[in-house]
């Protein structure tokens, strides 16, 4: 599907499957709306994973395009040493010494 979007296909599978649960539960209203939204979100991720797909190439020889350990997040932080303890020197709510 090459220049075509994929939100569609998720949203009708999210539809389709909040329907199904909805009537399940008695809750209608509640999975359906959850569906779409959950299937749009879906469509968008395979359309993002397409296009870096097309970007890069086809690497069929790799690992699936696991992250190597560290490296940087999204936005473009440095993840080594991420410790939200402060313990690192990055910030983080304090941490640190105890102390008596």
């Amino acid at each position: 599907m090459e220049g075509r979007s994929s939100i569609g296909i998720g949203v009708a599978l999210g539809v389709s499957i909040g329907v199904a649960i909805g009537v399940a539960t008695d809750n209608l209203a509640l999975w359906l709306s959850l569906g779409i939204a959950i299937g749009a979100g879906m469509g968008v991720a395979f359309d993002q994973q397409a296009a870096r797909k097309r970007k890069h190439g086809d690497n069929s020889g790799g690992d699936g395009g696991a992250a190597p350990l560290g490296g940087s997040d999204s936005s473009g932080r440095d993840k080594t040493f991420d410790s939200s303890d402060g313990s690192d020197g990055g910030g983080g709510d304090g941490g640190g010494g105890g102390g008596d």
